[in-house]
């Protein structure tokens, strides 16, 4: 699954590279991006796109083991199965979709205790999406999490699952498609060909997640 990514390039750039309109007001980290912080997203509103700050995954109630009161919510950042309750309710819904800009996601590689960053990107595209839904919280405001699908041959030696990840030309369809579309993305394979690699010396574990 993927928990860690980075989008390194402003909001300018995004809107540029999207064709979307900038918010006046408007505050995102640059960076890498972790469950529970914020992130940037853009979405249809108004008839045209928009980009938007949101925090990264929908927030899951939790339980103290120990009290049994209402803990921290858990940031659900990852959308695996289309038929869960958390999904099933928008996965229908154009309205919910959104695009998730990023420069490079990773993966967990090495042994137990030693695990380094190994980031992935889709060559030549200095920015490209990842498949994503966004709903209104009462938690944390707007929050969105992507879609994951099955790994292709160039992610396969580190992780079974890697994003859906959209070339621009599938982005009208992401957005505006039917259910059978959305599935349609989660069961193809995005081509290994133009998947790009990066092993690192990183460690995994260089920071703690900001949820």
């Amino acid at each position: 699954m993927c928990n860690l990514y980075t989008l390194n390039v402003s909001a300018a750039d995004i809107a540029d590279a999207f064709k979307a309109r900038m918010p006046t007001a408007f505050n995102a980290a640059q960076g890498d991006v972790y469950p529970g912080a914020p992130g940037m997203v853009v979405r249809e509103a108004d008839g045209g796109r928009v980009v938007q700050a949101m925090t990264w995954g929908f927030p899951l109630p939790q339980k103290s083991k120990k009290t049994g009161l209402p803990i921290k919510p858990k940031p659900v950042n990852n959308i695996a199965d289309l038929s869960s309750f958390m999904w099933r309710h928008i996965a229908h819904r154009p309205e919910h979709r959104c695009l998730i800009p990023l420069t490079s996601f990773a993966e967990a590689e090495g042994e137990q205790g030693a695990k380094t960053r190994t980031w992935f990107r889709v060559k030549g595209q200095p920015v490209f999406a990842w498949a994503g839904m966004w709903k209104d919280s009462d938690e944390w405001g707007a929050v969105y999490s992507g879609l994951m699908t099955d790994c292709n041959a160039a992610v396969a030696p580190v992780h079974h699952r890697m994003p859906v990840l959209l070339l621009a030309d599938e982005w009208e369809r992401w957005l505006h498609g039917s259910l059978e579309d959305v599935r349609g993305f989660q069961d193809r394979t995005f081509p290994a060909e133009l998947t790009e690699i990066e092993r690192t010396a990183e460690p995994w574990l260089r920071r703690t997640s900001a949820a």
